[in-house]
């Protein structure tokens, strides 16, 4: 795992920057939107978000870049989601940070606010958030913004979270998807996709990497997806480009 100084000489260096992964929807293969995904700008090449993410968690660090993704999406995406309807954008936001009043500012600060309606906050599975944040992910629900629960597993899937917190959406984990060959997965993948549609919340399956997982998603009654199958991750041109092949 890298080191928390170099991180943060990194970040505060401006080696940072963003890419948008497409969410893709399996009934017609339209992008509904993305997912912003932060990397990392080395000499020796681009690092992606788990070889160092982990080791920023609950430091302030971990609050700082999570704004500046805010301030990104909105410098690169904040005009064509205002001029785009029936797209979204999600962040992933650490479970630390909620209810503390700084997403709020950032949003507000950026004019992401100006466009709830069509973000995604994204908090991992593994992250229960405290008394405070669930307050918080209730109220922004309450006020339009979507909310994700990322990363669930099928055996493991934190009941807590979703008994306390009115999420949306579910994000079944990469994890998963890559032991689709096995019928007992596929048929715990039908399982919550029935659980899903009898409780009214989106399935987003990550990591779909061929067409033969595409297919058995949409088959198990899950509607969004993301993965290589469809687009890697890409720059802001680059993603709304992409969208308007796609839409």
């Amino acid at each position: 795992m890298i080191n928390y100084e170099v991180i943060s000489n990194g970040f505060n260096s401006g080696e940072f920057f963003l890419e948008y992964l497409p969410t893709m929807s399996l009934e017609n293969n339209g992008c509904l939107g993305a997912e912003a995904l932060i990397r990392w700008q080395r000499p020796y090449g681009v690092v992606m978000p788990d070889d160092f993410i982990p080791s920023i968690e609950n430091t302030p660090l971990s609050g700082l870049v999570t704004y500046w993704v805010i301030d990104t999406v909105a410098k690169e995406l904040g005009a064509w989601l205002k001029a785009t309807d029936n797209v979204y954008i999600s962040i992933n936001v650490p479970p630390e940070l909620l209810g503390r009043g700084g997403l709020e500012y950032a949003a507000n600060k950026s004019g992401l606010a100006d466009v709830k309606s069509k973000l995604i906050l994204e908090v991992t599975e593994r992250g229960v958030p405290d008394k405070l944040g669930v307050d918080a992910l209730n109220a922004a629900r309450h006020q339009g913004v979507l909310i994700a629960l990322d990363d669930v597993g099928i055996e493991d899937s934190n009941l807590v979270v979703l008994a306390h917190c009115h999420v949306d959406i579910i994000k079944i984990d990469r994890s998963v998807i890559r032991q689709m060959e096995s019928a007992e997965t596929l048929n715990a993948i039908q399982g919550i996709a029935t659980l899903m549609n009898i409780t009214k919340l989106d399935i987003i399956a990550e990591g779909v990497e061929s067409a033969s997982q595409a297919t058995a998603l949409k088959k198990a009654g899950i509607n969004m997806a993301q993965g290589w199958y469809f687009s890697p991750s890409l720059p802001a041109k680059d993603f709304t480009a992409f969208y308007l092949t796609h839409c």
